[in-house]
Protein backbone atom coordinates (compact mmCIF):
# COMPACT_ATOMS: atom_id res chain seq x y z
CA UNK A 1 0.00 0.00 0.00
CA UNK A 2 2.88 2.36 0.75
CA UNK A 3 4.35 1.84 -2.73
CA UNK A 4 1.00 2.46 -4.40
CA UNK A 5 0.41 5.62 -2.35
CA UNK A 6 3.89 6.88 -3.21
CA UNK A 7 3.32 6.14 -6.92
CA UNK A 8 -0.02 7.98 -6.80
CA UNK A 9 1.71 11.03 -5.36
CA UNK A 10 4.42 10.88 -8.03
CA UNK A 11 2.07 10.60 -11.01
CA UNK A 12 0.09 13.59 -9.81
CA UNK A 13 3.28 15.62 -9.55
CA UNK A 14 4.31 14.39 -13.01
CA UNK A 15 1.03 15.55 -14.55
CA UNK A 16 1.32 18.96 -12.87
CA UNK A 17 4.81 19.32 -14.26
CA UNK A 18 3.47 18.26 -17.65
CA UNK A 19 0.80 20.97 -17.45
CA UNK A 20 3.52 23.55 -16.80
CA UNK A 21 5.57 22.30 -19.76
CA UNK A 22 2.47 22.47 -21.93
CA UNK A 23 1.78 26.08 -20.93
CA UNK A 24 5.39 27.14 -21.59
CA UNK A 25 5.39 25.38 -24.96
CA UNK A 26 2.15 27.15 -25.88
CA UNK A 27 3.55 30.55 -24.94
CA UNK A 28 6.75 29.86 -26.88
CA UNK A 29 4.82 28.34 -29.78
CA UNK A 30 7.02 25.25 -29.58
CA UNK A 31 5.91 21.64 -30.18
CA UNK A 32 5.35 19.63 -27.01
CA UNK A 33 4.12 16.33 -28.44
CA UNK A 34 5.72 12.97 -28.93
CA UNK A 35 6.34 12.20 -32.57
CA UNK A 36 3.91 9.66 -34.08
CA UNK A 37 5.79 6.69 -35.51
CA UNK A 38 3.64 6.99 -38.65
CA UNK A 39 5.61 10.13 -39.52
CA UNK A 40 8.69 7.97 -40.07
CA UNK A 41 7.20 6.78 -43.36
CA UNK A 42 8.12 10.20 -44.78
CA UNK A 43 11.80 9.27 -44.34
CA UNK A 44 11.26 6.45 -46.86
CA UNK A 45 12.85 3.62 -44.81
CA UNK A 46 14.26 0.82 -46.97
CA UNK A 47 14.02 -2.09 -44.54
CA UNK A 48 14.42 -3.18 -40.95
CA UNK A 49 16.14 -5.81 -38.82
CA UNK A 50 16.05 -6.88 -35.19
CA UNK A 51 18.97 -5.97 -32.92
CA UNK A 52 17.79 -7.99 -29.93
CA UNK A 53 17.63 -6.75 -26.34
CA UNK A 54 20.03 -3.95 -25.44
CA UNK A 55 20.17 -0.91 -23.14
CA UNK A 56 19.11 2.31 -24.86
CA UNK A 57 19.31 5.93 -23.73
CA UNK A 58 15.99 7.05 -22.28
CA UNK A 59 16.44 10.62 -23.51
CA UNK A 60 16.73 9.34 -27.10
CA UNK A 61 13.14 8.08 -27.03
CA UNK A 62 11.15 10.75 -28.89
CA UNK A 63 7.98 9.07 -30.12
CA UNK A 64 5.44 6.29 -29.89
CA UNK A 65 3.61 3.96 -32.24
CA UNK A 66 0.12 4.52 -30.81
CA UNK A 67 0.30 6.32 -27.43
CA UNK A 68 1.81 9.61 -28.57
CA UNK A 69 -1.22 11.63 -27.45
CA UNK A 70 -1.07 10.31 -23.89
CA UNK A 71 2.37 11.76 -23.05
CA UNK A 72 4.12 15.03 -23.80
CA UNK A 73 7.53 15.37 -25.44
CA UNK A 74 9.20 14.81 -22.04
CA UNK A 75 7.13 11.64 -21.61
CA UNK A 76 5.12 13.19 -18.78
CA UNK A 77 1.59 11.72 -18.53
CA UNK A 78 -1.31 13.83 -19.78
CA UNK A 79 -4.45 11.79 -19.05
CA UNK A 80 -5.63 11.34 -15.45
CA UNK A 81 -7.79 8.34 -16.35
CA UNK A 82 -4.62 6.47 -17.37
CA UNK A 83 -2.89 6.95 -14.03
CA UNK A 84 -3.51 3.39 -12.87
CA UNK A 85 -1.09 1.91 -15.39
CA UNK A 86 1.59 4.46 -14.46
CA UNK A 87 1.00 3.77 -10.75
CA UNK A 88 1.24 0.03 -11.33
CA UNK A 89 4.60 0.34 -13.08
CA UNK A 90 6.06 2.70 -10.48
CA UNK A 91 4.75 0.64 -7.55
CA UNK A 92 6.33 -2.51 -9.00
CA UNK A 93 9.59 -0.59 -9.37
CA UNK A 94 9.42 0.56 -5.74
CA UNK A 95 8.83 -3.04 -4.66
CA UNK A 96 12.05 -4.08 -6.42
CA UNK A 97 10.34 -6.09 -9.13
CA UNK A 98 12.18 -6.53 -12.42
CA UNK A 99 10.29 -4.93 -15.29
CA UNK A 100 10.36 -6.57 -18.74
CA UNK A 101 12.20 -4.84 -21.60
CA UNK A 102 10.21 -2.36 -23.63
CA UNK A 103 9.91 -2.70 -27.42
CA UNK A 104 11.12 0.09 -29.70
CA UNK A 105 11.88 1.01 -33.28
CA UNK A 106 15.28 2.62 -33.83
CA UNK A 107 15.44 5.30 -36.54
CA UNK A 108 18.89 6.85 -36.86
CA UNK A 109 19.93 7.32 -33.23
CA UNK A 110 16.39 7.90 -31.95
CA UNK A 111 13.64 5.55 -30.75
CA UNK A 112 9.88 5.14 -31.03
CA UNK A 113 8.09 3.00 -28.45
CA UNK A 114 6.09 0.06 -29.72
CA UNK A 115 5.29 -1.31 -26.24
CA UNK A 116 6.18 0.04 -22.79
CA UNK A 117 5.23 3.73 -22.89
CA UNK A 118 4.41 3.86 -19.17
CA UNK A 119 7.71 2.19 -18.30
CA UNK A 120 9.48 4.88 -20.31
CA UNK A 121 7.48 7.62 -18.59
CA UNK A 122 8.36 6.27 -15.14
CA UNK A 123 12.03 5.83 -16.10
CA UNK A 124 12.20 9.37 -17.48
CA UNK A 125 10.56 10.77 -14.36
CA UNK A 126 13.07 8.98 -12.11
CA UNK A 127 16.03 10.29 -14.07
CA UNK A 128 16.93 6.81 -15.32
CA UNK A 129 19.61 7.07 -18.01
CA UNK A 130 19.10 3.70 -19.74
CA UNK A 131 16.35 1.15 -20.17
CA UNK A 132 16.45 -2.36 -21.65
CA UNK A 133 14.62 -2.69 -24.95
CA UNK A 134 13.90 -5.10 -27.77
CA UNK A 135 15.17 -3.01 -30.68
CA UNK A 136 14.06 -3.13 -34.31
CA UNK A 137 16.19 -0.84 -36.48
CA UNK A 138 14.75 0.86 -39.57
CA UNK A 139 17.19 1.71 -42.38
CA UNK A 140 16.90 5.36 -43.42
CA UNK A 141 19.16 7.39 -45.68
CA UNK A 142 18.65 10.63 -43.74
CA UNK A 143 18.25 10.31 -39.98
CA UNK A 144 15.71 12.32 -37.95
CA UNK A 145 16.55 14.85 -35.25
CA UNK A 146 14.82 14.92 -31.88
CA UNK A 147 13.45 18.42 -32.58
CA UNK A 148 12.06 17.58 -36.03
CA UNK A 149 8.53 18.57 -36.97
CA UNK A 150 6.39 16.80 -39.55
CA UNK A 151 7.60 19.26 -42.16
CA UNK A 152 11.23 18.51 -41.26
CA UNK A 153 10.65 14.78 -41.75
CA UNK A 154 8.91 15.37 -45.09
CA UNK A 155 11.88 17.44 -46.26
CA UNK A 156 14.34 14.80 -45.05
CA UNK A 157 12.37 12.14 -46.90
CA UNK A 158 12.61 14.22 -50.07
CA UNK A 159 16.33 14.59 -49.41
CA UNK A 160 16.69 10.82 -49.01
CA UNK A 161 15.02 10.25 -52.38
CA UNK A 162 17.24 12.92 -53.93
CA UNK A 163 20.36 11.21 -52.59
CA UNK A 164 19.22 7.85 -53.94
CA UNK A 165 18.36 9.27 -57.34
CA UNK A 166 21.62 11.19 -57.68
CA UNK A 167 23.96 8.75 -55.85
CA UNK A 168 25.57 11.90 -54.45
CA UNK A 169 27.00 9.98 -51.49
CA UNK A 170 29.00 7.91 -54.01
CA UNK A 171 30.04 10.55 -56.55
CA UNK A 172 30.85 13.19 -53.91
CA UNK A 173 31.74 11.43 -50.65
CA UNK A 174 31.61 13.72 -47.63
CA UNK A 175 29.49 16.29 -49.47
CA UNK A 176 27.86 19.10 -47.52
CA UNK A 177 24.35 18.45 -46.29
CA UNK A 178 21.71 19.81 -48.65
CA UNK A 179 18.58 20.60 -46.65
CA UNK A 180 15.82 23.11 -47.37
CA UNK A 181 13.40 24.80 -45.00
CA UNK A 182 10.44 24.18 -47.33
CA UNK A 183 9.27 20.94 -49.01
CA UNK A 184 9.20 20.49 -52.76
CA UNK A 185 12.59 21.95 -53.62
CA UNK A 186 14.62 18.88 -54.62
CA UNK A 187 12.91 18.61 -58.00
CA UNK A 188 14.49 21.98 -58.80
CA UNK A 189 17.93 20.53 -58.06
CA UNK A 190 17.24 17.59 -60.34
CA UNK A 191 16.33 20.06 -63.09
CA UNK A 192 19.66 21.81 -62.53
CA UNK A 193 21.51 18.50 -62.87
CA UNK A 194 19.66 17.58 -66.07
CA UNK A 195 20.47 21.01 -67.47
CA UNK A 196 24.10 20.52 -66.46
CA UNK A 197 24.15 17.16 -68.24
CA UNK A 198 22.70 18.75 -71.39
CA UNK A 199 25.26 21.57 -71.24
CA UNK A 200 28.23 19.23 -70.72
CA UNK A 201 27.17 17.02 -73.61
CA UNK A 202 27.27 20.02 -75.95
CA UNK A 203 30.53 21.59 -74.84
CA UNK A 204 32.94 22.31 -77.71
CA UNK A 205 35.36 19.46 -78.34
CA UNK A 206 33.03 16.65 -77.20
CA UNK A 207 32.12 15.54 -80.71
CA UNK A 208 32.46 11.79 -81.05
CA UNK A 209 32.77 11.19 -77.28
CA UNK A 210 30.34 9.07 -75.26
CA UNK A 211 27.39 10.94 -73.73
CA UNK A 212 27.93 12.44 -70.30
CA UNK A 213 26.63 9.99 -67.71
CA UNK A 214 24.17 10.93 -64.99
CA UNK A 215 26.86 10.37 -62.35
CA UNK A 216 29.25 12.71 -64.19
CA UNK A 217 26.53 15.35 -64.39
CA UNK A 218 25.77 15.03 -60.68
CA UNK A 219 29.45 15.34 -59.75
CA UNK A 220 29.92 18.35 -62.04
CA UNK A 221 26.76 20.06 -60.75
CA UNK A 222 27.85 19.60 -57.14
CA UNK A 223 31.50 20.68 -57.61
CA UNK A 224 31.08 23.42 -60.21
CA UNK A 225 27.68 24.90 -59.31
CA UNK A 226 26.39 24.05 -55.86
CA UNK A 227 29.70 24.02 -54.01
CA UNK A 228 30.86 27.25 -55.65
CA UNK A 229 27.73 29.05 -54.47
CA UNK A 230 28.21 27.66 -50.96
CA UNK A 231 31.84 28.79 -50.97
CA UNK A 232 30.67 32.25 -52.02
CA UNK A 233 28.19 32.24 -49.13
CA UNK A 234 31.04 31.53 -46.73
CA UNK A 235 33.42 34.01 -48.34
CA UNK A 236 30.91 36.86 -48.23
CA UNK A 237 29.38 35.97 -44.84
CA UNK A 238 25.92 35.70 -46.40
CA UNK A 239 24.30 33.13 -44.12
CA UNK A 240 24.39 35.48 -41.15
CA UNK A 241 22.16 37.89 -43.09
CA UNK A 242 19.43 35.30 -43.64
CA UNK A 243 18.62 33.86 -40.18
CA UNK A 244 16.80 30.54 -40.21
CA UNK A 245 17.65 29.76 -43.83
CA UNK A 246 19.94 27.06 -45.16
CA UNK A 247 22.69 26.93 -47.76
CA UNK A 248 20.32 25.06 -50.07
CA UNK A 249 17.69 27.81 -49.75
CA UNK A 250 20.26 30.43 -50.68
CA UNK A 251 21.63 28.32 -53.54
CA UNK A 252 18.26 28.26 -55.33
CA UNK A 253 17.62 31.95 -54.73
CA UNK A 254 21.06 32.95 -55.97
CA UNK A 255 20.87 30.72 -59.05
CA UNK A 256 17.53 32.34 -59.94
CA UNK A 257 19.11 35.75 -59.35
CA UNK A 258 22.09 34.81 -61.50
CA UNK A 259 19.72 33.95 -64.36
CA UNK A 260 17.92 37.28 -63.92
CA UNK A 261 21.18 39.27 -63.95
CA UNK A 262 22.47 37.31 -66.95
CA UNK A 263 19.29 38.05 -68.93
CA UNK A 264 19.54 41.69 -67.92
CA UNK A 265 23.20 42.15 -68.85
CA UNK A 266 23.39 39.83 -71.84
CA UNK A 267 26.27 37.75 -70.43
CA UNK A 268 26.78 35.26 -67.60
CA UNK A 269 27.64 37.26 -64.49
CA UNK A 270 28.89 34.20 -62.56
CA UNK A 271 27.99 32.94 -59.12
CA UNK A 272 30.28 35.29 -57.18
CA UNK A 273 28.72 38.48 -58.58
CA UNK A 274 25.23 37.00 -58.29
CA UNK A 275 25.82 36.17 -54.63
CA UNK A 276 27.05 39.66 -53.76
CA UNK A 277 24.27 41.36 -55.70
CA UNK A 278 21.55 39.14 -54.20
CA UNK A 279 22.81 39.80 -50.69
CA UNK A 280 23.02 43.54 -51.33
CA UNK A 281 19.48 43.81 -52.65
CA UNK A 282 17.54 41.06 -50.86
CA UNK A 283 19.02 40.56 -47.39
CA UNK A 284 16.53 41.64 -44.70
CA UNK A 285 17.39 44.92 -42.94
CA UNK A 286 19.13 44.68 -39.60
CA UNK A 287 16.00 45.18 -37.48
CA UNK A 288 14.23 42.32 -39.28
CA UNK A 289 17.24 40.05 -38.87
CA UNK A 290 17.26 40.74 -35.14
CA UNK A 291 13.56 39.94 -34.97
CA UNK A 292 14.06 36.73 -36.92
CA UNK A 293 16.84 35.61 -34.59
CA UNK A 294 14.65 36.30 -31.57
CA UNK A 295 11.84 34.22 -33.08
CA UNK A 296 14.31 31.43 -33.83
CA UNK A 297 15.47 31.37 -30.22
CA UNK A 298 11.95 31.67 -28.84
CA UNK A 299 9.90 29.54 -31.17
CA UNK A 300 12.11 27.58 -33.55
CA UNK A 301 12.88 27.87 -37.24
CA UNK A 302 9.40 26.67 -38.32
CA UNK A 303 8.16 30.27 -37.95
CA UNK A 304 10.56 31.50 -40.62
CA UNK A 305 9.98 28.82 -43.24
CA UNK A 306 7.70 29.38 -46.15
Amino acid sequence: MYEKHQAQHEVERARRKGDLHGLLALLRRQPNDLLPFSWVQHLAPEGEHALGVQPIAVDKIIGSVDRYREFDRHYLPREAHLDERWIGVRAAQLQGKELPPIQVYKVGELYFVKDGNHRVSVARRQGQAYIDAHVIELHVTVAPDEHDTLRDLIIKGEYARFLRETCLNVVAPGHREILFTTPGRYDRLLEHIRTRQYYLDRKPGREGQPPVTWEEAVESWYRRLYLRVVENLDRNDVMGRFPGRTEADLYLWIMDHRYFLTQQSGHDVGSEAATRDFCAHHAPPLYKRVGQRVRLIWGGRQHLAG
